[in-house]
């Protein structure tokens, strides 16, 4: 027996190797299957809520892999790092500044990140546009000032910025001291060398469709990030389509109403795995303002749920190693109670 045998795979650990590769198509088969099982319909209703979201969040992965895969073509891959260098607290408030005004939601800016991360941008920065994102944009604003007030539009896009400020200056004072050197998971990308530091400059060819070797690596790279997005946002979809369907939104926003500081400890709490999308949640947590429930719950409800709802943390959990996510959520259940606190204060004032 050659060496070449005693080192080739068998059958079996091909085959165990295959289903660690795809155990998360795999999951997402396996919930539709049971479900067609016991409930054909809501099986069905699954997929295709699945199907919707990941039509609706296509043109956001289309353009954040076509930038990943280009930049790292072409080696403009390390100019965007450098340009993430010298002025850390400068790019923490530009990062918290655009995930304030961004069109992002909390598993739209996923793609957006890995592409960031994988290029070499400071995790600082990213972490600081990556916490503001998903809680306030344009027309967010605008439905907010319509349903809660101009007032609570203002507090939220400012408890937004001021979310992404403080995760950008807590990542940047860890990584000072050696942690989060490595933030993605190994396979993303490169294997997580951005964020504290910068790889060495190479040339930069922008034409990057004339040599073969630079079209295979942009093939290549589109092709796994592409597989990796689709495969953990369907699982995360089909999910969030399962807490739409059996979970009443009364329930999650009835534990709300009150006042003092209870009430904002509960919906920060509630808040995290949330399944309510921003827009769902306005009316609802109006409504419970109408009839008592103190408005800086209300704000820790819409931060913490904005941030952190159980699809967007899957992918995150997806992206990022285990100690980027508890950070991302350990950030989020702060700013959260810190944004509802000082909204209730403001508003006893």
């Amino acid at each position: 027996m050659t060496d070449a045998t005693l080192s080739a795979p068998g059958p079996r650990s091909a085959l165990r190797q295959l289903c660690r590769d795809q155990r998360v198509w795999l999951t997402s088969a396996l919930i539709l299957a049971v479900l067609a099982a016991y409930d054909l319909g809501q099986a069905a209703d699954s997929a295709l809520f699945a199907g919707r979201a990941l039509l609706n969040t296509a043109p956001f992965l289309v353009l954040s892999i076509a930038i990943a895969a280009g930049a790292g073509a072409t080696g403009a891959d390390n100019l965007i790092a450098r340009a993430f260098t010298g002025a850390p607290f400068l790019m923490i408030a530009l990062g918290a500044l655009a995930g304030g005004i961004s069109p992002f939601c909390s598993c739209g800016v996923i793609p957006l990140i890995a592409a960031l991360l994988a290029m070499g941008v400071p995790l600082s920065a990213v972490m600081a546009f990556w916490l503001a994102s998903p809680i306030m944009d344009p027309s967010m604003f605008v439905l907010t000032a319509g349903v809660l007030g101009l007032d609570f539009a203002v507090a939220k896009t400012l408890a937004a910025i001021g979310l992404g400020l403080l995760g950008g200056l807590v990542v940047l004072l860890l990584s000072r001291s050696g942690a989060l050197a490595n933030p993605l998971r190994e396979g993303i990308g490169n294997g997580g060398c951005g964020g504290a530091r910068v790889r060495a400059p190479k040339p930069v060819v922008w034409r990057f469709w004339e040599e073969p070797e630079r079209r295979a690596k942009f093939a290549k790279t589109a092709l796994t990030t592409a597989l990796f997005l689709a495969k953990w946002l369907t699982l995360a979809f089909i999910l969030e389509s399962l807490m739409l369907a059996w979970i009443p939104a009364e329930t999650v926003t009835a534990a709300l109403g009150g006042e003092g500081l209870v009430p904002i400890v509960t919906a920060t709490l509630v808040g995290v795995p949330a399944y309510l999308n921003g827009y769902a949640a306005l009316p609802l947590v109006g409504g419970l303002i109408d009839r008592g429930m103190a408005p800086g719950a209300g704000m820790a409800f819409l931060v913490a749920g904005g941030v952190t709802s159980i699809p967007a943390a899957m992918a995150v959990w997806a992206l990022a190693k285990p100690q980027v996510f508890a950070l991302y959520i350990g950030l989020s259940l702060v700013g959260a109670f810190a944004s509802g606190l000082l909204f209730q204060l403001w508003t006893m004032a």
